[in-house]
């Protein structure tokens, strides 16, 4: 069986050294060594001034919109996990869509201006499949009618634009670490920002708001994560440059594999140097996808409609037609991408994709 993803495992005698330490020191949770080590390491591979480990990418993105005090009206895209949209409305704000660029697959930003109302207070983009959005153009709006950005970068680990980590762009970027991602720590997440002052507020945030342990300096949630899950994550960073390698070498043979496929990839940012999170393709119509996805799962392999359906269908947001997105999701597939995967089974993945296509 050859599933969409698989997480990468370190050495289990690596793992096991970290937990024999936590246990010895009984520290589980609460803010102790690894977790402090994890950021601090974090910090320095991702080029970030400020980082915080949190349980998830959900939470995170929860926190951010507490954060920067979002209220009303957030402009998003409907090309995206549902966690995107979910933490929006979850704190009570509403998800304003906005049609993706039909390229690269991010928010359009040149169609953001005309989204804006009086009660805009925020923009949440996504950097989807960790290709940089148009964080320029995002930015000169935001500034223009003063909104705060938050960058949906679940998928933007490593990934630089221009230069410099993309996770510097906007007000705050959160990280999604769970065991599907390009880097792990079997679940787990982050809040980046360069900000000082939002940065002393994301400590309060996700500690229940604890000053100290007997007074509190306002509202916050249990956000944060244990010794366990920073040790999977340690062991984990010591291999991610050889992980972003192996996934662009099978990106690469995947390119030469299904030259004569009839299909499109989305178009990486020119500034961009991009982390090979996911490998997607869009065919010519669902009915070719689906006729695919039978073909591949018949072999027991099982890519991904990743994303599918429309955010901007949901049950409980206000339903909106997005003709680019709406297109997009009915025929774009990721295929099969994981340090272990093979060359051969590349092979036979293209070969299944070819005859289903009647090739």
């Amino acid at each position: 069986m050859i599933n969409v993803t698989k997480p990468f495992l370190p050495p289990i005698e690596e793992y096991q050294k970290y937990v024999q330490g936590i246990w010895e020191r009984t520290w589980l949770t609460n803010n102790g060594p690894l977790v402090n080590e994890l950021e601090l390491k974090l910090k320095e591979y991702l080029d970030v001034p400020h980082l915080f480990f949190l349980g998830n990418g959900t939470i995170a993105l929860q926190i951010a919109i507490k954060a920067l005090d979002l209220k009303g009206e957030i402009i998003t895209t409907p090309f995206s996990y549902v966690a995107t949209t979910s933490s929006i409305a979850w704190e009570n704000c509403k998800p304003v869509f906005v049609d993706i660029d039909p390229k690269t697959f991010n928010i359009n930003a040149d169609l953001i201006e005309a989204a804006i109302t009086e009660n805009t207070s925020g923009i949440m983009a996504t950097h989807v499949y960790g290709n940089p959005c148009d964080v320029e153009k995002i930015q000169a709006i935001a500034d223009k009618y003063k909104l705060k950005v938050i960058y949906d970068g679940a998928h933007a680990f490593a990934t630089k634009y221009a230069g410099e980590s993309v996770l510097n762009y906007g007000d705050i970027t959160t990280l999604s670490f769970h065991a599907t991602k390009l880097f792990h720590t079997t679940e787990g997440g982050a809040a980046v920002t360069p900000n000082a002052e939002v940065a002393k507020k994301i400590a309060y945030l996700r500690n229940f708001g604890h000053a100290t342990p007997e007074s509190f300096h306002g509202i916050g949630v249990n956000g944060k994560n244990s010794e366990f899950h920073a040790a999977m994550g340690l062991c984990n960073l010591k291999y991610i440059d050889q992980i972003r390698r192996r996934r662009k070498e099978l990106s690469d043979y995947y390119d030469t594999k299904l030259q004569l496929l009839r299909h499109t990839k989305p178009s990486i940012q020119a500034k961009a140097e991009f982390n090979y999170s996911y490998y997607a393709i869009v065919l010519e119509s669902e009915t070719a996808l689906l006729k695919a996805v039978e073909a591949l799962n018949l072999q027991w392999i099982y890519p991904r409609r990743y994303f599918y359906p429309s955010l901007a269908t949901l049950n409980y947001v206000e339903q909106t037609p997005m003709p680019i997105t709406d297109d997009i999701c009915r025929r774009v597939l990721c295929l099969p991408l994981f340090h272990e995967l093979t060359f051969e089974e590349i092979d036979m993945i293209a070969r299944v994709l070819l005859r289903s296509q009647n090739y």
